[in-house]
């Protein structure tokens, strides 16, 4: 139900945007959110966006330098991403609930996930 693309290397510093296509209506999902896991780490939430009033939710780590935002039209829910780290280096996935209505970036609360892409950032 969701599909990511945009992933790819970059060098410290650079910005790269992840594109998250969904299979229906924004409306459709409650809540949207991107995660990323890194090599030995769990997966954790980045970003995550309520689809009704467009409110988010960001990780610390992230704050001031990634920005989700959804296109209603297309329907998809991009994370722009600038300033990356090598600590960024992650496999980035997508993911959006059918039925809980308050922001969280929780991952049990998502039920639709993508395969994932991978975003690598080089010293």
């Amino acid at each position: 139900q969701v599909a990511e693309s945009g992933g790819g290397w970059v060098q410290s510093g650079g910005s790269l945007r992840l594109s998250c296509t969904l299979s229906r209506f924004t409306s459709d999902y409650p809540i949207v959110g991107w995660f990323r896991q890194a090599p030995g780490k769990e997966r954790e939430g980045v970003s995550c966006i309520k689809t009704r009033d467009n409110s988010t939710w960001y990780a610390d780590s992230v704050k001031g330098r990634f920005t989700l935002s959804l296109d209603n039209e297309n329907p998809t829910a991009y994370l722009e991403m600038n300033e990356l780290k090598p600590e960024d280096t992650a496999d980035y996935s997508c993911a959006a609930s059918l039925d809980r209505q308050d922001l969280t970036c929780d991952r049990i609360s998502y039920h639709a996930w993508g395969q994932g892409t991978q975003v690598t950032v080089s010293s």
